[in-house]
């Protein structure tokens, strides 16, 4: 693994020196602009329990809680250091009971039957084994009428998602339409497809 391979493949793994640089670059700049765009598209109760899948540094917990004085936010990722850093920057919040951050993978999701109102998946599904399986888990741990919000920087019609492929391994870059297709497979409906055509942003939202 040639040394761009190794630092960029902790997109997927944040660890060691280039995993601290890329948990810390995950709470700014056009990663910051992209999650505040995707929220936009959530109509999301005070009170609602939501649940974030790949929270890497922490920051869309953060915008979560705003959204929720009176929720709950939990927050699973696979990397040790991603858990770390996001429970920093969440401490205040997990201090007062409404939040949780733990280590986990999507393929198996330590909750509850219907536990949560939204569940958000930020540049994440790019990296997420067997990702049928992890829809029906998804849809599983989701109330009825529950919602799956999906918001990725690359839209798979980029024509960039062939170089991110080769340097990132594992990484699959969805695109809308394969999205639907998983996504209704797994029993969700009610699919919306927004897309910021400058920038290939994608948001994909589903109810259960």
């Amino acid at each position: 693994m040639n040394l761009l391979s190794k630092i960029f493949s902790n997109t997927r793994k944040p660890e060691g020196f280039f995993g601290r640089i890329m948990v810390n670059g995950m709470n700014g700049g056009s990663h910051a602009r992209m999650a505040q765009w995707g929220l936009s598209f959530v109509n999301i109760a005070q009170g609602a329990n939501i649940l974030d899948i790949g929270c890497g540094g922490g920051a869309n917990i953060a915008r979560l809680l705003t959204l929720v004085p009176k929720g709950r936010v939990e927050g699973i990722d696979h990397s040790p250091l991603s858990v770390k850093k996001s429970s920093q920057v969440n401490a205040a919040a997990i201090s007062a009971g409404r939040c949780r951050i733990q280590e986990g993978s999507a393929a198996a999701l330590p909750y509850a039957d219907g536990a949560f109102d939204l569940v958000t998946a930020f540049e994440t599904v790019y990296f997420w084994p067997g990702i049928e399986e992890c829809f029906r888990g998804v849809h599983r741990v989701l109330r009825e009428g529950g919602q799956f919000l999906i918001v990725n920087e690359d839209d798979g019609l980029s024509g960039a998602n062939d170089k991110w492929e080769k340097l990132i391994d594992g990484m699959h870059t969805y695109t809308p339409d394969e999205l639907r297709a998983l996504l209704a497979a797994a029993g969700f409906g009610n699919i919306s497809v927004r897309r910021q055509q400058q920038h290939h942003w994608l948001c994909v939202s589903a109810t259960k």
